[in-house]
């Protein structure tokens, strides 16, 4: 019997994602193959990571493509692009706390694409005037990426409905936290 490749990754995802430290045997359960199966697949859990995190900048990728970030207002773009990314948020999340996937040489490129995807649409929405100018581009993206790494967790953990993701998150970053006096 073959073994669907990206079935394994997704259901690996999907564990991890609730148990980041899940065991390479929780793994194969999970995907409903064996150890030694998955082991064929990916040599160890780093191999097991890294494959993720190439699926993740995949996923990513794709939202951005589909958000159309040159379209439109910037705000816009940003809000279609965290309706896109949110199926692959409890993904990212979990790559977002694997710190080895960003030290030494070997990080990956795609996450600088993406970083500079993300901060055009920061800059075009500064030159436009929607965004504030006092905060980097570069910060305005990690920001967002917390934001995303929080609505994800707290999806999973029930704090927060999959319908109002979106919501909380585009109306948290752009309006901030600020309650603004009633005129």
């Amino acid at each position: 019997m073959a073994v669907d490749r990206d079935h394994v990754l997704r259901s690996a995802a999907a564990l991890l994602t609730r148990k980041s430290t899940a065991t390479m045997d929780e793994v194969a359960k999970a995907a409903g193959i064996s150890r030694a199966t998955l082991h064929r697949h990916f040599a160890g859990r780093d191999a097991l990571v890294r494959a993720l995190e190439t699926l993740g900048i995949q996923e990513c990728e794709a939202a951005l493509d589909a958000a159309r970030l040159d379209d439109g207002p910037a705000r816009e773009a940003l809000r279609r692009f965290v309706t896109e990314i949110e199926p692959a948020a409890a993904l990212l999340a979990f790559l977002y706390s694997e710190n080895q996937l960003y030290e030494g040489e070997e990080q990956n490129a795609g996450w600088a694409r993406i970083d500079a995807r993300m901060a055009a649409l920061f800059r075009r929405g500064q030159s436009s005037g929607e965004f504030r100018i006092d905060l980097t581009p570069a910060w305005l993206t990690d920001a967002l990426y917390g934001l995303l790494a929080s609505g994800a967790w707290a999806t999973t953990e029930g704090r927060l409905a999959p319908k109002d993701f979106t919501y909380m998150i585009v109306e948290l970053f752009l309006g901030g936290a600020l309650r603004r006096e009633e005129p």
